[in-house]
């Protein structure tokens, strides 16, 4: 994969216009295509596919199970002071799921999305 190709990452939310505003908001993104039923946001190669209950991806299943947001599965997003990151989102009112954790290769938290799906906030560990 070339470093300028555009990586897709499909989450299902409740509310496409809250989706859209909080991405936008609060961590960059640029809108793309916006509707009640679906939206694309992008953040350098990042193309956040959000889909509503009412787009393609939320229809149900053939056995009847329907699509919803949530899970554990995550975008993870790259940077630079992750404390103070924090700070400054959950002063925007964004809830996070954990405290910050370090480990070995870097900090983490992960913060919610209006629709419950996870932002992963990554600062890796300086090189020795």
């Amino acid at each position: 994969m070339a470093d300028t190709e555009i990586v897709n990452v499909r989450y299902l939310v409740d509310d496409v216009a809250a989706s859209v505003e909080f991405y936008t908001r609060q961590f960059g993104f640029t809108v793309g295509i916006s509707s009640p039923a679906f939206a694309d946001v992008t953040r350098g190669n990042l193309r956040l596919l959000l889909s509503g209950p009412h787009s393609s991806a939320g229809r149900a299943m053939t056995d009847g199970e329907r699509p919803g947001p949530g899970g554990w599965n995550r975008i993870h997003l790259i940077i630079d002071d992750i404390e103070r990151e924090v700070a400054r989102l959950t002063e925007q009112g964004v809830r996070f799921r954990n405290e910050v954790v370090t480990g070995p290769g870097g900090a983490q938290a992960l913060a919610i999305d209006p629709s419950g799906n996870l932002i992963e906030l990554f600062q890796p560990a300086a090189a020795p």
